[in-house]
């Protein structure tokens, strides 16, 4: 009876690597580097240190002036949240009133002394018919209501689709709304999300004086007009109420000309040693470089740049009147002299890495496919999920490790009228008919080998395990090599070698019957066994 052995070879060694506020654009804001999304025209911004503007940290509420507040953002424990974006406008009209213009039983814009309100005269009949024209008084922002027979605001952020953006989220305000981050909170319940109140038709006039309003107690109590948004103080202006009234202020740093704030320019006055500059209602002191603000913050002192905060992103190095900006390794110094940028390793050669560089800030990283281990720092192995134990194979399986990943075989391989003698090995009984035609046995083996391998490659080596006088043994590939991508190298008597023919790529997998054939012409006897050797290839060079 005639044995076969097999020894596979090495899998090789691995190649070295390396370890708010929007609802359409506004074209009057592309020429100044836009687009910025707005609501119908951008909030002006106003005077530094006033509170207005996108940048402030609270917006103040005008009325008909055609301003809207802007959320004050609550700090929480990562840090201040700032208001991004613009203001949606508010538009004269809101909530039904004009900047200017009476209110029904009033007396107009506050006059110390006003008689006693009188009820609305009764519409006459020849002027209903108009009463459905007034729904084209109201402005962008607000529609009419039937009932209150007054301009009510539209909600944009029920009735726009998506109108923020991102992480950003919508807040309703009277004539427009705010895009502010999720992590923002208002302080002013008055602005806070939602809808704004409803406001109720005047069923009964006011029996109040300008300015006042009955409580629940049927008392006469003060309106606040500023924090209602019933003033007409323009954008420039703060409003401050008063019993019964409201004034419109400048804040600090301004002085009234006409009807506006104008920003008074203190640098007329050369407060600083150096260099000035005029900011909105104030101003600041700027130092020569290699010099700092003395303690009045006017004057001008020599300084340590680096130890008073040079714009050096990672290192500097302080020389007389200046310093040096210089960087970290895996950095580069911009041009600017003084920030710094990655150094994008992964660019600059592709064997940095076996399989992918990931480039990171300052350095890179190698990583590998599924089924491979970082091996040092550049290098992938495969793992070896059988020797692990991390495969799912049953008991009735047999765990086959492959280059990438692994394979479940049935322990039990034979096919009839072959029977198991022992692991990987079936025998055909030579009493049965059936095996007259058949090798009289089949030794199942498998092997991995990686993907695009040079060629011709030796994989495989075949040897007879046992020799009979006389008898002479001939290898040859009995089945599945359809395409030519091996061949047998016969070496001497006993043992051949398997040859890759040609680079083959993975995932693919053969299976090959390796057939030994020996001949004895004396005693005029032949024989043969198979060896089913599976052939993995993986989908990777290594």
């Amino acid at each position: 009876m005639t044995f076969w052995g097999a020894q596979s070879e090495g899998l090789g060694v691995p190649l070295v690597e390396s370890g708010g506020l929007a609802s359409r654009p506004c074209p009057q804001d592309r020429a100044l580097g836009g687009p910025w999304p707005c609501a119908g025209r951008r909030l002006r911004a106003a005077p530094r240190g006033t509170g207005w503007g996108p940048a402030a940290g609270r917006g103040r509420r005008s009325g008909g002036s055609g301003s809207l507040p802007l959320a004050r953002a609550q700090e929480s424990a990562e840090g201040r949240a700032e208001a991004p974006g613009w203001a949606a406008p508010r538009r004269a009209g809101g909530r039904g009133a004009l900047p200017g213009a009476a209110r029904p039983g009033s007396c107009g814009v506050r006059p110390s002394v006003c008689p006693q309100a009188l009820p609305e005269p009764a519409e006459p009949p020849e002027t209903r018919a108009a009463g459905a024209s007034r729904a084209q008084e109201c402005t962008d922002g607000y529609e009419w209501d039937p009932d209150s027979q007054h301009c009510r605001d539209v909600n944009e952020c029920l009735t726009i689709p998506e109108a923020c953006k991102g992480e950003m989220k919508c807040i309703n305000h009277y004539g427009g709304y705010l895009c502010l981050p999720r992590s923002a909170a208002v302080i002013n319940d008055l602005h806070g999300e939602g809808p704004p109140p409803p406001v109720p038709p005047a069923e009964h006039p006011n029996p109040c004086l300008p300015g006042y309003e009955p409580d629940e107690q049927a008392r006469c109590v003060d309106v606040d007009e500023c924090a209602q948004a019933l003033h007409d103080c323009r954008p420039s202006q703060e409003c401050h109420n008063l019993p019964g009234s409201y004034q419109c202020t400048c804040p600090d740093g301004y002085r009234k000309i006409g009807p506006e704030c104008v920003d008074i320019d203190e640098c007329r006055y050369r407060y600083c040693q150096h260099r000035c500059v005029n900011l909105p209602g104030s101003f600041r002191c700027q130092c020569e470089p290699g010099f700092q603000l003395g303690p009045n913050n006017r004057s001008c002192v020599d300084v340590n740049e680096c130890d008073m905060g040079a714009p050096c992103e990672q290192r500097c190095f302080n020389s007389y009147g200046t310093f040096l900006c210089r960087c970290h390794q895996g950095y580069e110094l911009h041009r600017d002299g003084f920030s710094c940028n990655d150094i994008d390793e992964c660019s600059y050669s592709s064997y940095l890495c076996q399989y992918r560089c990931v480039n990171e800030p300052g350095r890179f990283s190698c990583h590998c496919p599924q089924g491979y281990q970082l091996l040092a720092t550049r290098l992938c192995q495969d793992i070896d999920e059988c020797e692990s134990g991390t495969h799912q194979c049953s008991e009735a399986q047999t765990c086959v490790n492959f280059h990438g990943g692994y394979r479940c075989v049935d322990t039990n391989r034979c096919v009839e009228p072959y029977v198991q003698v022992s692991d990987n090995r079936c025998l055909c009984p030579a009493s049965n008919p059936l095996c007259r035609e058949q090798p009289s046995s089949i030794v199942h083996r498998y092997m991995s080998i990686t993907s695009e391998r040079s060629v011709p490659a030796d994989v495989f080596q075949i040897q007879a395990t046992s020799v009979y006088p006389g008898a002479y043994n001939a290898f040859q590939i009995r089945a599945g090599n359809s395409q030519g991508d091996f061949y047998i190298r016969q070496i001497n008597n006993v043992s051949a070698m398997l040859v890759l023919a040609r680079p083959v790529t993975g995932p693919r997998e053969y299976v090959l019957d390796l057939e030994m054939v020996t001949m004895n012409s004396l005693m005029s006897y032949r024989a043969s066994s198979v060896l089913r050797l599976t052939v993995f290839v993986g989908a990777y060079t290594f």
